[in-house]
């Protein structure tokens, strides 16, 4: 990029930022400041009450997740990206009744965000060092104890919904975020107002029904939580209601009214790989552990691992019709080497023959 031969006044410099980071890609850049309200205590109170389940890195580093001047040294703004993933518009505003497919969350059935997203934040923090030498930065991305939807939401990229989704009037809630802490002084954006009004859709969609009201969820009861997060043995009251969902959920952004406006991304990187938007529960559990590394390799799915991925499944299994490929699926593991694995399987065939 040629250099801008004198450094631009702070309005100056927040307009080329938005212009760099149009042209690499992102669909909003947003400035704000340190102040991140009451988003601060929101997050103790959730934390008192025992709602992030065995996610303890939710608790470490006291202050610093919402006080962000404790994390960067001289930190004075912070500028929050979002960049869309849909590649794709949904048919459909719930799960479509395809019980024997393998549910994806539609982030993870493509290649691993983080790389794509620190890259192209890398590149607007390389772009405004080389106009303003000498200033300091810094790329988060789900790397930090970063409170990414309250920065945003403090930036302007929309505002957080019922769901505790970050959700835009033009964009939805399909997109990832990014923030660059600067210790430059920019104007800031001005912070959007909730337009959930009194829908409240998502809370109702729940299939576990985990949010305890409004803006908080019980992560022990989520989807997400449940299939990527927990390490352990699923509870036995909530299988049944997971569904064929394999890995995380989308059921509260699919039925979200705002989600008919999401924007789709011509990212290569974010379309589906080795079939995974609809593929039978029973291929997928037939995968080796060779088989799952190989096919996840760069991809968010190995964030729960093929243990997990396993145990998961079999949960698909026990709540998929009745099948020839289901019941030998599920038979062919009856002696797998895990006990979590060979103990979701068990209740699973213990479902088809009640």
């Amino acid at each position: 990029m040629e250099k801008i031969p004198t450094t631009p006044d702070a309005a100056t410099l927040a307009t080329l930022i938005r212009q760099w980071g149009a042209e690499l890609g992102f669909g909003q850049v947003g400035i704000s400041g340190l102040d991140l309200g009451d988003h601060g205590d929101h997050l103790q109170r959730w934390l008192d009450k025992g709602y992030q389940g065995e996610m303890a890195w939710m608790a470490s580093h006291g202050e610093k997740r919402w006080r962000p001047e404790l994390l960067v040294e001289g930190v004075q703004s912070i500028i929050s990206v979002r960049l869309d993933y849909l590649v794709d518009a949904p048919r459909h505003r719930h799960v479509p009744q395809e019980p024997a497919t393998g549910v994806i969350s539609r982030y993870a059935r493509g290649r691993d965000y983080h790389k794509t997203l620190r890259k192209r934040l890398q590149q607007l923090a390389d772009r405004l060092q080389t106009v303003v030498e000498g200033s300091g930065h810094r790329v988060f991305v789900d790397s930090a104890p970063v409170l990414e939807r309250a920065v945003a939401e403090q930036a302007g990229l929309g505002w957080i919904g019922k769901n505790t989704m970050l959700i835009h009037r033009q964009a939805g809630s399909f997109f990832f975020l990014g923030e660059l802490f600067t210790t430059l002084a920019l104007p800031r954006d001005e912070a959007v107002s909730s337009h959930c009004g009194s829908c409240r859709a998502c809370l109702d969609i729940c299939p576990t029904q985990a949010f305890t009201g409004p803006y908080e969820l019980d992560a022990r009861r989520c989807i997400s939580y449940l299939t990527i997060e927990y390490q352990g043995s699923i509870p036995v009251e909530l299988r049944p209601l997971i569904g064929n969902r394999i890995f995380g959920c989308d059921d509260c952004q699919l039925i979200c009214p705002w989600n008919r406006y999401a924007k789709l991304s011509a990212e290569a990187d974010f379309r589906p790989r080795h079939g995974l938007e609809n593929s039978p529960l029973w291929v997928l559990f037939g995968w080796t552990e060779e088989e799952f590394l190989r096919k996840t390799e760069g991809s968010p799915l190995r964030r729960t691992g093929y243990e997990n991925f396993l145990r998961n499944i079999a949960v698909g299994l026990g709540n998929a019709p009745r099948l020839p490929e289901v019941l030998a699926a599920l038979t062919a593991r009856k002696e797998d080497e895990s006990a979590m694995v060979r103990e979701h399987v068990a209740w699973a065939l213990q479902r088809h023959a009640d």
